[in-house]
């Protein structure tokens, strides 16, 4: 099966380089139509350009396709409206958008300020945020869209040194959640893409030999595959140097405990019980988990000689 994106308009966000380049490389290789956008700063966030945006689109005009650039900072949400403006003005549609631009600023989190802490937060969070607000309602009318959040091991897993970024990519796992359930009935699918690649965000993390290994191009052929017509949905996808594999959030069954005995010894006790993860399983929604611990007191109750 051959995933084309003909006659679909895709924003990418960070796209001058790394993992967005490629991301917006290929989704015009493809047949989409594509918004190079790119504030153009440096690595920390510092700094703005819009050279390696227009590169990027000069690349795609080469091979026959059709892009615009525009330099609009994600975090700030005035900038973005105007981006998502300039495309309905131009091809007057957005079918995806992929979440990807991103910082960062490494530190332990004692020597961490927080005007660094919150840097990180604006761009990665509230920058998805504003860039998905904005293209939100066209989705819904148009009663389609795909969107894919960017996350990270780092917030899944922790990682030395960054608190900020994983605090940040965590975030955004539940903004997907959340707006899985509020999509659904207008045919929007959201998902992430947890990516490992040799950029400039992690060239100083790993070997040069290592970096090459991890070459953007991996991930993006695993991305492609969450914002097409057939995307899954609510899926996490971790991709880096030809591996690919899902992660999910899952919860165990747990244990019930009445009321007359419910004390941090007796949940000790029961430990055993409420990590059990036989019969685990991942809830669709919130309110899930309230309903299963529902359920477990009516069982007890029903239970008890009347």
């Amino acid at each position: 099966m051959t995933i084309s994106f003909a006659g679909k308009v895709a924003i990418v966000t960070g796209a001058g380089n790394g993992l967005g380049r490629s991301h917006a490389l290929e989704l015009a290789r493809r047949g989409a139509k594509v918004v190079v956008n790119d504030l153009g700063g440096a690595r920390d966030g510092s700094g703005a350009s819009s050279a390696a945006s227009q590169e990027v689109v000069q690349l795609i005009e080469a091979m026959g396709g059709e892009a615009i650039s525009h330099g609009a900072n994600v975090a700030h949400f005035d900038q973005v409206q105007d981006m998502v403006q300039q495309t309905m003005d131009k091809w007057g549609c957005v079918d995806i958008l992929i979440n990807n631009a991103g910082i960062l600023r490494d530190k332990s989190f004692s020597k961490m300020t927080l005007d660094d802490f919150k840097l990180v937060m604006d761009v990665h969070v509230m920058g998805s945020v504003n860039c998905t607000k904005a293209v939100w309602d066209i989705m819904k009318q148009q009663n389609y869209g795909r969107i894919v959040m960017t996350t990270s091991s780092s917030g899944m897993y922790g990682n030395f040194g960054q608190a900020n970024y994983g605090a940040a990519k965590m975030a955004l796992i539940g903004l997907m959640n959340t707006l899985v359930l509020e999509g659904a009935k207008n045919n929007i699918h959201i998902n992430a893409l947890a990516p490992t690649a040799g950029t400039r965000m992690t060239e100083d993390l790993m070997p040069e030999e290592i970096v090459k290994a991890f070459a953007p191009e991996a991930v993006t052929a695993g991305m492609l595959t969450l914002c097409d017509d057939d995307a899954p949905n609510r899926f996490i996808l971790c991709a880096g140097a030809g591996g690919y594999s899902s992660a999910s959030i899952f919860e165990t069954d747990g244990c019930f405990i009445p009321s007359a005995k419910q004390s941090p010894e007796t949940v000790r006790e029961h430990w055993d019980q409420l990590t059990d993860q036989h019969n685990q399983k991942a809830l669709v929604s919130g309110s899930q988990q309230g309903e299963k611990f529902v359920m477990k007191a009516m069982a007890f109750m029903k239970s008890q000689p009347r």
